[in-house]
């Protein structure tokens, strides 16, 4: 008499943050255009289908990742600026960590992908989107202020001058990141410090 065939055990789901770290890490070695839900999905050991039922969409998989990543970022960004630094070394980390490290960086590429898809997503995306970037706003807007009254910066307005400076690091920063001939991160950094010094850094 043969006996039962033992129930097949489930895998468990990997935890969430794996699956995010895992597709940060996929479009770091291959490339944005490598992440697929079947090309996860074999490298965190879930169906596409499982990924759907977690995610619902690539759209949503793409946005929680970049929130992933940015989380990391804002970390990082905490660290740099809490530290007894003067304000324009603080200022300097800001701009360092904020600007890309070449062609295809991967932080990059995935926030240019969900900027691109945002044209038709709904609020809720929208306004995820929007404290992305006014996490960043808001920091810097804190660090020229912090600066200001300490006279190591000059009386500008910390609200106008950050969204200036952030203008200026976002469309150069896109350059460097799709690769454009004639720009690039030591450019970037250059052009940046040229900006401070005229218009922000206290006269000696």
């Amino acid at each position: 008499m043969s006996s039962a065939a033992a129930p097949r055990r489930r895998t468990p789901a990997p935890p969430r943050e794996d699956v995010l770290a895992a597709a940060m890490a996929m479009i770091a070695e291959r490339g944005l255009e490598k992440l697929t839900m079947a090309a996860l999905g074999r490298e965190v050991g879930m169906s596409s289908g499982h990924l759907l039922y977690y995610f619902g969409s690539k759209d949503e998989l793409l946005l929680r990742t970049l929130e992933w990543s940015e989380g990391r970022l804002g970390a990082e960004r905490a660290r740099l600026l809490t530290r007894a630094a003067p304000a324009r070394e603080r200022l300097d980390a800001y701009v360092d960590l904020y600007v890309p490290d070449g062609h295809r960086d991967p932080h990059w590429t995935l926030w240019l992908e969900v900027w691109n898809r945002s044209q038709g997503a709904d609020e809720n995306a929208r306004d995820r989107q929007a404290a992305i970037e006014g996490a960043w706003h808001r920091d810097l807007v804190a660090l020229l202020a912090e600066g200001i009254s300490r006279g190591e910066f000059r009386p500008v307005d910390p609200d106008r001058f950050a969204a200036r400076l952030r203008a200026l690091l976002d469309g150069l920063s896109i350059h460097v990141a799709i690769g454009l001939r004639g720009t690039d991160r030591a450019q970037v950094l250059s052009h940046v410090r040229e900006f401070l010094a005229d218009g922000l850094l206290a006269d000696d």
